[in-house]
């Protein structure tokens, strides 16, 4: 329920503000169209079964590949691998739950269902568009990640602000990535 309030929340904050904070009460800078509260919390990114089974894909897509067990993103050469290691895993280490075997596969995908932040009638495809020309999303910042976040979904990332590194979880490793 927590989580539905928050979609319909960012959902009405982008419509009528195209600037929207999860976990604090302000967004930082005027340019930044989406904003995450500091804490030992990541976004987590959409489950995929294969890139390829994604339409209408655009550069700059994120996605978690369930087969595979890897974190990836979409640029005009094709999709990058951003996870290191290819020993991922979708259970969780604490309960010992496959997460993949718990989604109800027979349950129908809603693939008009989206969020758009920055503007109302987005014809790019996406789960959670933030389409700014001017604006980006600024990713929710944990110091060492691997250290803080007790339980990481497979497909989470964050900023890791002691490293100063793009984090992302695979379900088993973490990747850090620098400029």
């Amino acid at each position: 329920m927590k989580y539905l309030f928050i979609i319909i929340l960012a959902f009405l904050s982008g419509n009528v503000y195209s600037q929207v904070a999860i976990g604090k009460t302000s967004v930082s800078s005027p340019s930044v169209s989406l904003d995450f509260g500091v804490g030992n919390r990541g976004i987590v990114l959409p489950w995929v079964t294969s890139e390829a089974s994604v339409t209408n894909v655009v550069n700059g897509t994120l996605v978690y590949n369930l087969a595979d067990k890897k974190v990836k993103v979409k640029y005009a050469s094709g999709w990058k691998d951003l996870s290191v290691n290819t020993n991922g895993s979708t259970v969780d280490p604490v309960s010992n739950i496959d997460g993949a075997l718990i989604q109800d596969s027979s349950v129908n995908e809603n693939t008009s269902a989206k969020t758009a932040i920055g503007t109302t009638l987005s014809s790019t495809p996406g789960i959670l568009v933030l389409e700014d020309t001017n604006k980006a999303m600024v990713l929710p910042t944990v110091a060492s990640p691997h250290l803080n976040i007790i339980n990481p979904a497979p497909g989470m990332m964050v900023y890791d602000s002691f490293n100063k590194a793009l984090a992302v979880y695979n379900g088993r490793f973490w990747s850090f990535w620098r400029q």
